[in-house]
């Protein structure tokens, strides 16, 4: 656990563990960053705050520490930290809540709609990132590079009378369908990545937009995306109406064999479901870089399947995309100081 602070312009000081927060300078806009391990685990600083103000920067904040640290604070930058009505309700000194993030859903945006509080998210800063590790699940899924590395250094390769062997199907992505759930910008690309391995592409969308240059490519109801992709990845929001789209009834739409990859909200999935399916067959394999609950609980059936390849929620950790958050987070900043915010979800203020 530390705390950083300064005031701005000067440039980012080394961490230092276990010191407390300068007193406020009165005269200065107070910026906390609540929770920032993960955007900076020490490749990614926060260095062009020129002319904004004083900051302070907490690695992590546990709930019950919340509300003591974000006291004094104009402008709050999250990620997973919670910010639920009560807690914007006794901020009075609270002006604008930055989420280093596309999902919003830890900040109850209404009560700070209610109390003029802008809330400004980053959006589209993972769009290669997330994209290739769809790629990277769905390679693994298919080829078991992983598997068949440490087999080789087990001695099996050694011991092999042939010049070669393999653990499982070497499956080909050229001639399948790849369905994608979801035709927002990181889809989109997914969908231009999958035609790239010769895969026919079709999406469900609630916004058809404009189609791309390549074919095939159409537009489908999801119960035609369950029932005719070989592949299918999750790029949905989580909805009322998209939680759990992937359950009993739209496993059984999907052809025997057929792969799901999850790099968008573990919520979509219904996870007892997707276990039954793996662990009977009906489902060939399932990647996921997101679970229901995160860190993954010991009890998640998933943990526990075949043909199920997991990833830490890390598709958006790239460093260029860790800096592209710091970039837009920053630039969020200015615009809301000079009056213009940007990037708002919550309908205050941005014209």
């Amino acid at each position: 656990m530390y705390a950083e602070t300064f005031p701005i312009p000067q440039k980012t000081p080394r961490r230092r563990r276990g010191k407390s927060p300068v007193r406020r300078q009165e005269d200065s806009m107070r910026i906390v960053v609540l929770d920032d391990v993960t955007l900076n685990p020490g490749d990614n600083g926060w260095g062009d705050f020129s002319g904004l103000g004083e900051l302070v920067v907490y690695e992590r904040t546990p709930p019950e520490q919340v509300l003591e640290r974000a006291a004094d604070a104009d402008i709050l930058v999250i990620n997973k930290v919670r910010l639920s009505a009560a807690l914007i309700n006794a901020l009075p000194r609270l002006r604008c809540i930055c989420v280093v993030a596309t999902g919003y859903d830890v900040v109850d945006t209404a009560a700070a709609a209610a109390r003029g509080i802008p809330v400004c998210n980053v959006r589209a800063y993972g769009v290669e990132s997330v994209a290739q590790q769809v790629m990277a699940l769905l390679l693994e899924l298919c080829r078991r590079v992983g598997e068949h590395d440490a087999s080789i250094r087990r001695g099996d390769w050694g011991a092999c009378p042939d010049f070669c062997y393999w653990l499982s199907p070497q499956v080909e992505l050229a001639g399948l369908t790849m369905g994608i759930a979801g035709y927002g910008s990181i889809g989109r690309r997914v969908g231009e990545l999958a035609h790239a391995f010769g895969m026919k592409v079709i999406a469900h969308s609630r916004s058809r937009s404009e189609p791309p240059a390549y074919a095939p490519f159409a537009f489908v109801s999801r119960e035609e995306l369950f029932r005719e992709a070989d592949v299918i990845s999750l790029h949905c929001p989580l909805f009322p109406e998209t939680r759990e789209m992937v359950n009993r009834g739209t496993l059984a739409l999907m052809k025997p064999g057929s792969l799901i990859i999850n790099t968008a909200r573990g919520g979509l999935v219904n996870e007892n479901d997707v276990a039954e399916a793996l662990r009977s067959g009906r489902l060939g394999g399932f990647g996921a870089d997101v679970l229901s609950k995160e860190p993954a609980a010991p009890d998640n059936p998933l943990l526990h399947t075949p043909n199920t390849v997991l990833t830490p929620h890390i598709a958006w950790a790239s460093l260029a995309a860790r800096r592209t958050i710091t970039r837009v987070t920053i630039a969020n900043i200015r615009a809301f100081l000079a009056g213009k915010p940007q990037n708002v979800v919550n309908g205050v203020g941005e014209s």
